[in-house]
């Protein structure tokens, strides 16, 4: 192994290098204490990886070795690129159902042309997201409120949840085109309900339930080892897909009973792909690329700065938008689809003492060698069971805690919500994505158009002023003290002069108006014009404006203006309330 001090970081160089590679920095100094951790990881989320990432290639729409194809190279490409120590990068549930709702229209599922698709999909989202890492645009994420991915997530698993209902029940269902559509197949088809499928697919889900929920306290009671009650408790998935492959093969459920089975899987590592260059199907996957790429990137980045802040390391998003764009050009170019990071993937990788990247090398590692070598094995694993190891993950994205915590601390959020969850559920991901999107600026517009402007007095015997409609205060009959509790914009600029004017009016006697700008950030063109006005217009009414607690960086852009000198000097503008009401004559 080379010695770390070959690129010193105290080198722009070695610095720059280990920015870009980030596997220099925890590779070239790797130590010995790291790695039984990071092989009980690895191993730990391979165990969870495999039944899930051909759960979700099927939710996909694809055929189950995609979502092997996509766990390999991606990972080994995240792991060098990544700045987090513990994010587990592969197929997720949210990401799979987007695929498949922005591949649907295009192509039947399972098809050449589907896969052809899936392909373009992911170099297209691989390319839109290095893109924004290089040119550092991860804050553009910043735009989809919480509000907005709460009610996204939320009515996404119900549609989950619904289009694995077929698989579990063991009937053929139309394509549909709306989740209201997809329940009333399902009530029309459930007369036509497969029993021994049924039985499997709920027996699966039982087991997946307990070994997630039941066994753990049932082990700490029996005084088990902390250290293997996340080995023994996460390997259910994979104690589910082996006995219900040994049931379906001992009893033959296929050929007796119909049992839906995922039959040949290709044995082998992928071959390299050449995704589509096809302009009309480019224009066609746009949105579904933009839609991934944000949503993407917002469940990695929120689960990898969780992690991360735990053990006090730090992430870099425009870095972590490279790394996940690598990776899904990886996937692109290895018959894969879509990928990000997982949030119930990388806790377990996480608690499991994943330490550094060399936990998600050693996940691919092992997922390769189950696809050069192990395929056959699966050939009876029935489709109930994938379906319910999908149902049983989703549960965890329902939040209704949420929910409830964004409405009680705030009815705009809490409208944004239900508006987005509404509108995912009936009108589409993608449209509902951009409807709670625009209900989420529309409100914050609203909100900022129409700022919160208090009266404030001195509290007594105190040098702190506060609203007189909260607070039992002292007032100055000839100054009216105005706190704006917003930055001044074009939106709102009409609203401050209305409410200035009318508050003026109600106080005959003040002669002194002090607008009081300590909420204030930032003041546009259009808002100083309108104060200069309200200023001149005060003035001829015998009314002297002046300011308190103006922010360093608003009094730049006041002098840069001639704001100053308009409004009559500096000895108009006071560092604190408290001031201006000892000079102005009120004590």
């Amino acid at each position: 192994m080379p010695d770390s001090s070959s690129l010193p970081k105290s080198s722009g160089f070695g610095a720059s290098l280990r920015r870009v590679l980030p596997i220099l920095d925890w590779g070239l100094n790797y130590q010995a204490k790291d790695l039984p951790g990071d092989m009980m990881a690895g191993m730990i989320v391979a165990v969870v990886l495999i039944p899930q990432g051909m759960a979700y290639a099927m939710l996909a729409g694809l055929p189950p070795q995609v979502g092997l194809y996509a766990s390999i190279l991606p990972l080994v490409l995240y792991a060098a690129l990544g700045t987090s120590r513990a994010l587990a990068v592969g197929p997720v549930a949210m990401v799979s159902l987007l695929v498949a709702t922005g591949l649907g229209p295009l192509a039947a599922q399972g098809s050449h042309d589907y896969i052809a698709a899936a392909l373009a999909l992911a170099l297209m989202i691989g390319l839109i997201q290095t893109l924004m890492g290089v040119v550092r645009l991860g804050f553009l994420v910043n735009f989809l409120s919480h509000a907005v991915i709460v009610g996204f997530t939320n009515a996404a698993a119900l549609i989950i949840g619904a289009s694995q209902l077929k698989h579990v029940m063991g009937v053929s269902l139309p394509p549909a085109e709306g989740f209201a559509e997809t329940l009333h197949y399902l009530v029309q088809s459930a007369h036509q309900t497969n029993g021994i499928t049924l039985l499997l697919g709920v027996a699966s889900a039982g087991l997946l339930l307990f070994f997630s929920r039941g066994l753990p306290p049932w082990l700490n009671r029996w005084g088990v080892s902390p250290a293997w009650v996340t080995p023994i408790t996460r390997s259910g998935p994979l104690v589910v897909v082996g006995g219900s492959i040994g049931v379906v093969w001992l009893l033959g459920l296929d050929q007796r009973y119909g049992v839906a089975i995922v039959a040949d899987i290709p044995q082998g590592l992928p071959s390299l792909s050449w995704p589509s260059f096809d302009l009309g199907l480019w224009q066609a996957l746009l949105p579904t690329a933009l839609a991934i790429s944000f949503v993407g990137f917002m469940e990695s980045i929120a689960v990898a700065k969780g992690l991360a802040s735990k053990r006090r390391q730090r992430i870099n998003p425009n870095q972590e938008l490279v790394a996940l764009g690598v990776a899904n050009l990886g996937a692109a170019f290895t018959a894969g689809y879509p990928v990000t990071g997982g949030v119930s993937r990388s806790m377990v990788n996480f608690s499991a003492g994943a330490n550094t990247g060399l936990a998600s090398i050693i996940t691919a590692g092992l997922i390769a060698l189950v696809v050069l070598f192990f395929t056959p094995l699966l050939y009876h694993l029935p489709l109930a069971t994938l379906a319910a190891v999908i149902l049983v993950a989703v549960m965890n994205l329902l939040d209704i805690k949420s929910v409830r915590h964004l409405w009680q601390v705030s009815r705009w959020d809490g409208v944004t919500v239900v508006i987005t969850f509404l509108a995912v559920l009936g009108i589409g991901i993608e449209a509902g994505i951009v409807v709670g999107l625009v209900t989420s600026i529309a409100f914050y517009l609203w909100r900022t158009s129409h700022p919160h402007i208090a009266e404030v007095g001195r509290i007594s015997g105190t040098e702190h002023f506060r609203n007189i409609q909260r607070h039992p205060v002292q007032t100055c009959e000839g100054v009216l003290a105005i706190r704006i509790d917003e930055s001044l914009y074009f939106a709102n600029t009409k609203y401050l002069e209305d409410y200035l004017l009318g508050v003026v009016a109600q106080h005959p006697k003040a002669k002194t108006l002090l607008i009081i700008c300590s909420a204030i950030n930032h003041i546009d063109g259009s808002a100083l014009e309108t104060l200069e006005r309200l200023i001149e217009g005060l003035a001829e009414a015998g009314v002297t404006t002046y300011l308190s607690e103006v922010k360093g960086p608003v009094m730049d852009q006041l002098q840069r203006a001639g704001f100053v000198d308009h409004l009559g000097g500096r000895d108009r503008i006071f560092l604190t309330t408290h001031q201006a009401m000892q000079a102005l004559g009120c004590t």
